[in-house]
């Protein structure tokens, strides 16, 4: 196995919304999330960013591509929607995305594993999933919003170590 050192991670909830898509079905609930500390801010920071939250959230409304229910996590460089499975609800989808234009990310990572997420959003993913299990309607999933607000990383380079 090839272990590569890590930047530092500090992830920030700095804002949360709902967004209700043109069909009048599709919504998604919106977590915007920087990675504070790291160098250059405007890539990771919402803050520092040329991008600002309007401009990405009406370039969200107007694709047709994007619908269900479910949930975006949304940093300055890289944005993952996830939605419940129409075939199977318990399951959760995946796409990415670049922020600034919404250009597909392919997840595909090395020994063919996929990226599922970092941090801050595997927790607002574990959040999420709870809420989706608990409510009893698509309403009641819409009200609740993940609490999660920040995530510093205490070690990157644990695994550096533990092959070494």
């Amino acid at each position: 196995m090839n272990i590569q050192p890590c930047r530092p991670y500090h992830s920030q909830t700095t804002q949360r919304d709902l967004l209700r898509l043109a069909d009048g079905k599709s919504a998604f609930k919106v977590y915007y999330v920087s990675i504070v500390g790291r160098d250059d801010p405007a890539k990771y920071e919402w803050e520092s960013s040329p991008l600002t939250i309007e401009d990405f959230e009406s370039q969200l409304l107007t694709r047709g591509d994007i619908e269900g229910v479910g949930f975006i996590t949304a940093f300055p460089h890289i944005t993952k929607v996830f939605r419940f499975a129409p075939s199977m609800e318990t399951v959760l989808h995946v796409r990415a995305f670049t922020t600034a234009d919404l250009a597909p990310l392919d997840l595909a990572r090395e020994d063919g594993y996929m990226e599922y997420a970092c941090y801050a959003e595997a927790a607002i993913a574990a959040d999420e999933y709870h809420a989706w299990a608990k409510a009893a309607s698509v309403e009641e999933y819409l009200a609740f919003r993940s609490d999660f607000d920040e995530g510093p990383i205490a070690s990157q380079s644990k695994l550096l170590v533990y092959f070494r």
